[in-house]
């Protein structure tokens, strides 16, 4: 079995310790910023780690983007920090 990969996707000051932790960090200080980063999560991750405002700026989308795809067909799994 494989392990997939973690990603930390939203503030600059609430995303960056992840990387010590091996997450990949995707710094989105935006709406905007955290839905195109979210359309194009690279290959491999497996789960999403959210900070508040990004899970807010994905729930408050005209169309909501669904997951990508992870290999395998399987959605990445998300989970919201709390505030």
């Amino acid at each position: 079995m494989t392990v997939g990969r973690v990603a930390a996707l939203g503030e600059r000051s609430r995303v960056t310790g992840w990387a010590l932790a091996g997450a990949v960090v995707l710094v989105a200080d935006d709406a905007e910023t955290v839905r195109r980063l979210w359309q194009g999560l690279p290959d491999g991750i497996d789960l999403v780690i959210l900070t508040a405002a990004a899970a807010e700026a994905l729930e408050a989308a005209p169309a909501a983007p669904a997951a990508p795809a992870a290999p395998g067909g399987r959605r990445p799994l998300t989970a919201v920090m709390p505030p």
